[in-house]
């Protein structure tokens, strides 16, 4: 692996990897998002360690079971084939954990299980908890916006990327190693979320 190349590469999952459905626990729904399976490919191309990180606080509202979000799991490792590494919070917005999303933890693990440095580690997600998670943790966040991304966290995102390809561009190449990001830089717009459902959500 070349030495511009991030040591490890996490993604969000809900709106990210695959399509957003509000507590999925049905692995029939679960669907690609445009260009994840091509990127997911070439980063394994260039032999960068892969894994998923998502806050699944369904379980905790009582919306979801372990069995079902492990089911969803098997169902994504099927479509992009296995992921190197999954870490998941079952907790709620009030529950105080310190692995839910924007705060590090999952990140955090995730590194220590990939043997990541969480510095060369990249963290692509679809709204603001994800790439504040990442600053959290000292990792460097690429936000990729969907219409449920609001105008705040896109504009208070260090780095953005129009899909899943444009970040395989923008983190492999060797000028972006040194690139500087404002993420640590700008202030936090708005409070802290999950995204804006009929029904609320994970990640």
């Amino acid at each position: 692996m070349s030495g511009w190349l991030p040591e490890a590469v996490l993604f969000d999952r809900d709106g990210t990897l695959v399509v957003d459905v509000p507590y999925n626990g049905d692995p029939a729904r679960v669907l690609p998002m445009p260009t994840a399976l091509a990127a997911v490919t070439e980063l394994r191309q260039f032999g960068v360690p892969l894994g998923v990180v998502s806050n699944q606080s369904g379980v905790a509202r009582g919306l979801l079971t372990q069995e079902q979000v492990a089911a969803v799991r098997r169902r994504v490792d099927e479509l992009f084939d296995p992921f190197d590494v999954w870490a998941v919070c079952p907790h709620g917005p009030a529950d105080g954990c310190g692995c839910r999303k924007p705060a590090p933890g999952l990140i955090l693990a995730a590194c220590q299980r990939l043997g990541a440095a969480p510095e060369r580690t990249v963290v692509v997600g679809d709204i603001g908890s994800d790439v504040r998670a990442a600053c959290a943790a000292g990792a460097r966040g690429v936000l990729v916006p969907t219409p449920v991304t609001r105008p705040e966290e896109v504009a208070a995102a260090g780095e953005t990327a129009c899909d899943l390809l444009a970040v395989v561009r923008l983190v492999s190449s060797p000028a972006s190693s040194g690139a500087a990001r404002d993420t640590d830089d700008v202030p936090a717009r708005g409070p802290l979320r999950e995204r804006p459902r009929a029904v609320g959500g994970g990640g």
